[in-house]
């Protein structure tokens, strides 16, 4: 076998290897809901980027985003749907789910499909709106 074939059997690889760990790294964060735990309540901070503006949010999960007067996060975005999304914790651990919106819902530009773990600094987009998850625990 001459050096070029060699080369490109090892670029080959080289790009089959960067594949396999595209793929891999692509898999949501996902845990079944059963299998993560017990409910317990977690105070998070929310960073929501609406129309231009952001404003800091702080609350107890469970709680719901949407444009109707009960969600928690209420959000005027007429993409928006009455209850959109929804946050809840288990075991420490924060989780962000459509709550059967018309739009979706978007974890760092990918789709929600089932409830998804959420770690500072990802962005969970409803509508037009950006919500920036920025940890949980206490804040003054």
């Amino acid at each position: 076998m001459n050096a070029l074939a060699t080369l490109r059997i090892g670029s080959l690889e080289i790009v089959g290897a960067l594949a396999l760990f595209a793929a891999v790294a692509a898999v949501p964060r996902t845990r079944h809901v059963p299998d993560a735990g017990v409910f317990a309540p977690a105070r998070i901070a929310l960073d929501i980027d609406e129309h231009g503006t952001t404003r800091r949010f702080e609350g107890l999960c469970p709680l719901t985003v949407g444009r109707a007067g009960s969600a928690d996060v209420m959000v005027l975005d007429p993409e928006v749907s009455r209850v959109h999304a929804r946050f809840e914790s288990q075991d420490g651990v924060v989780y962000a789910s459509d709550a059967g919106s018309s739009n979706g819902t978007f974890l760092n530009g990918r789709r929600l499909d089932g409830a998804v773990e959420v770690l500072p600094g990802d962005t969970i987009d409803v509508g037009t709106t950006r919500i920036t998850y920025v940890g949980s625990g206490t804040w003054a």
